[in-house]
């Protein structure tokens, strides 16, 4: 008997906090030995794409993979459908299937926490944000949570966007939030920076950053992308990816700055190694530290697992009858 779980369902189970702690816990067990993590591997047909991300966390008995299809309409828009599928690492029997979009949402936002929280500065409180889409909203909630953020800046393209988000996220954060008129306005003077775009031209200068900055990327999660200059990955002291193994097939900012011969892969940090104590994160108060996020598989399988626990807890969701294992 497995477990199904609406996006309703995730969305009234999972919380941000709950999601920085499996996701901190998942990095800290990979570091460890204990979990194992696998690149996206993406699926082209004439339309769009199908991407598979495999992975699977030892302690917690589970493995499981997020699925999702992104797939251009007869409008020309793009859409995307996620699911995640738990198994047990134990018995192979299937444990949960679970709609994701909202999960995935979450756990972006939770690894920018992670990631901030451990090469960001303790006293950081002012934050820029630049893009206003649908990722932005957890990466502000996240990063509130683990910095005492007392002022953020907030810029997007479309003056309407980023006036209508800043004042939703004000409300929902209890902290001001305002509105500015250029990418340089929302960085300059701040402690964290996220980008969150899709922009295939840098949109972050190094030039913008102040010494003691800390650059969480979130956009340039395809080769084609890019969202920082060539001089903002010099300027980083510390660079950390969450997998370097798939950083090196599609992060396009380091690509970029590896190509351009303004970085070394040897030079690159993991997020594991950081939680688990085996390489440090900051080590002044003025380097400028640079978390490039890809989203992997570990994040959502973790998260889905407590999430499927949460679930079966509760009585939340119903269940599915999948049949008996074949013998082989």
């Amino acid at each position: 008997m497995a477990l199904f779980l609406t996006e309703r369902d995730v969305d009234k189970l999972l919380t941000m906090e709950a999601a920085l702690q499996a996701v901190e816990e998942a990095f800290r067990a990979w570091g460890e030995g204990r979990a194992v993590n696998r690149p996206r591997l993406r699926v082209r047909v004439p339309k769009g794409f199908l991407h598979l991300m495999p992975a699977a966390v030892l302690d917690g008995r589970v493995m499981g993979f997020k699925a999702y299809s992104t797939v251009v309409g007869d409008d020309g828009r793009a859409r995307a459908r996620f699911v995640v599928m738990l198994f047990s690492s134990e018995t192979g029997e299937v444990l949960a299937l679970m709609e994701a979009g909202r999960l995935g949402q979450v756990r972006t936002g939770a690894a920018s926490g992670v990631a901030a929280k451990h090469l960001s500065r303790e006293d950081s409180r002012t934050l820029g944000i630049l893009g206003t889409g649908y990722q932005a909203e957890t990466q502000l909630e996240a990063l509130c949570r683990v910095r005492p953020i007392e002022q953020i800046w907030a810029y997007s393209r479309t003056p309407e966007r980023r006036e209508a988000f800043a004042e939703r996220m004000s409300r929902a954060l209890g902290v001001p939030v305002q509105a500015v008129g250029s990418a340089e306005a929302a960085v300059r003077d701040a402690d964290l920076i996220v980008t969150v775009t899709t922009a295939r031209e840098p949109v972050l200068r190094g030039a913008w950053l102040k010494p003691g900055a800390c650059v969480l990327a979130v956009g340039a999660n395809h080769w084609l992308r890019r969202e920082l200059d060539t001089d903002a990955i010099e300027r980083a002291d510390r660079v950390v990816v969450d997998d370097l193994e798939q950083a090196k097939l599609e992060c396009g900012d380091l690509m970029a700055a590896v190509e351009r011969g303004a970085l070394r892969w040897e030079q690159v940090r993991e997020l594991k190694d950081v939680v688990a104590g085996l390489v440090p994160g900051r080590r002044s108060r003025e380097e400028i530290t640079l978390f490039e996020s890809q989203g992997i598989a570990l994040e959502d399988v973790a998260v889905a697992a407590y999430v499927a626990r949460r679930a079966a807890e509760r009585g939340v969701g119903r269940t599915l009858e999948l049949g008996e294992p074949e013998r082989r």
